[in-house]
This record gives C-alpha cells, sequence and structure tokens, in this order.
C-alpha cells in the first residue's frame, strides 16, 4: 500500500468526528498558514506530516488505527 500523503476534509471530518464543512474551515485555515510559510498547497486537503505536526493527539490516534 503506499504512503498517505495528504488528508481529505472527509478523512479529518472523521477523524475529529466532526462536519465536513467544518473540517474544511479547518483546512483552510492551516493551508493559509502553510502558503504564508511559502509551501504550495492543495485546496481541500492537508499533507499528513502538517496535520499530525498541529493537531493534537492526531499522532497517537494514527498509531493506533
Amino acid at each position: 500500500m503506499r504512503e498517505k500523503f495528504y488528508y481529505t476534509a472527509e478523512e479529518v471530518s472523521q477523524m475529529l468526528g466532526i462536519s465536513r464543512a467544518k473540517a474544511y474551515k479547518i483546512l483552510q485555515q492551516m493551508n493559509a498558514d502553510l502558503e504564508i510559510k511559502g509551501y504550495l498547497i492543495v485546496r481541500g486537503k492537508i499533507p499528513v506530516a502538517y496535520f499530525r505536526e498541529k493537531w493534537y493527539g492526531a499522532e497517537r490516534e494514527e498509531a493506533t488505527v
């Protein structure tokens, strides 16, 4: 199986137990932060590594899946 590089809003929604609309808002905010830092972004997706770094507990949750 290929290593996953991005989470979609749907995946974030399921992981956090929130609506897809709220997940899109979170991704939008995280992508804006990445753009400010000079990174290229993909709308509606967030790099897995960045999400794990920024979202408390995401690393632990991913390890149990």
